[in-house]
């Protein structure tokens, strides 16, 4: 479904000398969409981002894509902290871990799916750099949380999954080297392991790095 074009004032110029190779999910965290919106569109937050999905499937478009939305704030993926420069931010509404956190409708799963496969079509992202906002800031963020499917994002083309890993052992300078190398951020390592966890091994969130998310880990490395 198609909604407004709500334009937010919050954006500016991206980097000349950076491609469109991020797509970064959301969730809202507020108790309803009017209130995502206003907050979105209020020069006076400096939040935005390109988009904002509804639970009943219809998409609003805040900032061209063309322009630098303010969603991730501090944050790192593969080596750069100008997440913003480089992404595409989509806000899924959902009241979040704060105001009773809840699984994505079919609708909205659908919408985003729709959007994001035709964002993917307008710039180079790889499926590694489809991330949420927990993974390129997860000192600081849990969204989309771990109710939201990934699977079947990546089932459509979009981002990556792994169904099936055989169990691995690692030292903790091991762990570290390989989710650097995939592209988080590692100065605190309990919160990478359970951002890590969220997005690809959501059964468990325990920042522990098990056999499980470690061969998780390897079998995603294996398919970039």
């Amino acid at each position: 479904m198609t909604g407004s074009l709500k334009v937010s004032p919050n954006f500016n110029d991206r980097p000349a000398i950076l491609p469109i190779d991020m797509l970064v999910v959301h969730y809202t965290g507020m108790k309803t969409c009017a209130e995502a919106l206003a907050r979105l569109c209020d020069d006076a937050s400096a939040v935005s981002a390109h988009y904002l999905i509804e639970e009943d499937g219809t998409v609003h478009r805040l900032v061209d894509e063309d322009k630098r939305a303010w969603h991730a704030g501090v944050a790192w993926w593969r080596g750069g902290m100008d997440v913003n420069g480089r992404s595409v931010g989509i806000e899924l509404v959902n009241p979040g871990h704060e105001f009773g956190y809840q699984p994505f409708p079919d609708a909205q799963m659908v919408a985003l799916t729709n959007l994001a496969k035709s964002i993917l079509t307008r710039h180079p992202i790889p499926a590694r750099n489809v991330v949420g906002h927990s993974d390129v800031a997860p000192r600081r963020k849990q969204d989309p949380g771990e109710l939201f499917d990934w699977r079947r994002l990546a089932a459509n083309g979009v981002g990556l999954w792994v169904d099936q890993a055989s169990k691995v052992t690692l030292a903790d300078d091991q762990t570290r080297a390989m989710l650097g190398a995939f592209g988080y951020e590692v100065e605190d390592l309990t919160a990478t392991i359970s951002a890590f966890q969220r997005h690809y091994r959501p059964a468990r969130i325990d920042g522990v790095a098990d056999g499980e998310t470690l061969g998780v880990l390897k079998a995603l490395l294996d398919h970039i």
